[in-house]
This record gives structure tokens, sequence and C-alpha cells, in this order.
């Protein structure tokens, strides 16, 4: 982890470790003010932290379209949002962020168009480079995010993304983040000394 915090520091994100997900959560209530409005991106992680519950409950107005009931302006307007939060596929040890998407709306609001990004990643998801990182993304992420869809693309059935045409692909979109981009205001990465998401 300490290679991945300097490599990511040297890229020009502003990265914090925490030794538990309640830690990460508290701070995360410390930066983010009750009346800024929060969209939120699809990710496992966010939900076994229950960021969504944490927010709501003191007063943040939160859009993400896992507890929308449409789905549609959820994503709108979870996408023009002051402050967003999400996960990563993946951390490479020289400090790049790795993800493939099915929609794309997660990954691009990584870089554009936010004052503040919160990215929170768990220990698990650090892997040495952009090739560990495909790996850990067509054996682990990708399956494992495919059957809590349950959908039926090969990968649910045999373990490991196979490039597949089926229509319910989840893997349309690949971004990697090689540095801070300037499409935001700040990129904040949580890196949490725990496994979380998959």
């Amino acid at each position: 982890m300490d290679k991945a915090v300097r490599a990511l520091q040297k890229n020009g994100f502003d990265v914090r470790v925490f030794d538990t997900k309640e830690e990460a959560v508290s701070a995360l209530m410390e930066d983010i003010k009750v009346d800024e409005p929060v969209g939120l991106g699809g990710s496992i992680t966010l939900q076994d932290m229950k960021i969504y519950d944490h927010l709501s409950e003191r007063g943040n107005t939160v859009y993400w379209h896992w507890k929308a009931e449409d789905k549609g302006a959820a994503l709108r307007d979870a996408a023009s949002s002051k402050v967003y939060i999400t996960s990563t596929n993946a951390v490479t040890e020289d400090g790049k962020l790795v993800n493939k998407d099915g929609t794309g709306n997660r990954v691009s609001s990584m870089f554009y168009g936010h004052e503040r990004v919160y990215i929170v990643a768990g220990k698990n998801k650090i892997v040495r480079n952009y090739g560990d990182a495909i790996y850990r993304i067509e054996h682990t992420a990708a399956p494992m995010n495919a059957k809590r869809l349950n959908l039926t693309t090969p990968c649910v059935y045999t373990g490991v993304c196979s490039d597949c045409d089926s229509p319910q692909r989840i893997c349309n979109v690949e971004t990697v983040i090689n540095k801070k981009p300037g499409g935001v205001g700040k990129i904040v990465i949580y890196l949490v000394n725990e496994d979380l998401g998959y």
C-alpha cells in the first residue's frame, strides 16, 4: 500500500489511508458538508460502508441510481452533483486507476464535472501494474458484478471475462487515469486497509 500511496501522490492525487472502513466513513462525513449534494457511483464498497444511509440520515441530498425509482434522473443528478463518491476496480502500484464500466457514468464522474471526487478502495484492489489490474477486473470484479446483477453473460458461468457480445455485457467502457486530470477540482483517494467490494 505504501508504494501505491507514494505513486498516487506523485501523480497528483490527494491520498488518505485508513485502517478501517469506519474511520473512512467518519472522514467522509467530516469532509462533506450537510448542505452539499452528493452523487454516488454504483459500488459494493459504498454499499458495504453504508455511505448512502449515513449521508441521507444526516440530511444530505444523495443521488444514487441503486436507491432511486427514476434511475435515469438519479444518474443525471449524480453526474452534475458538487461532490461525487465511488470506488475503483483497481489501483496500481505506479499510481493509476483502472476501471471497466457498463454505462460509463461511474468512470466519467471520476475525472470530469465535479468540485470534489472521493474514490474509496480497499487493499484488495491494489495490484502491481496495468496487466494485473485487467486480470483482476476480468477474473474477479466483472464476473462477480454480473452474477450480483443476475445477468446471463458468459462470465457468470465461467468466472472469467471472454470479451463477449452479450447485450447484457458490463465491460463496455475502459478507463485508465494515469494522473490527476484537470476536469475536476480535487480527487481524493481513500485507501482502506481492509478488503472492500469486488
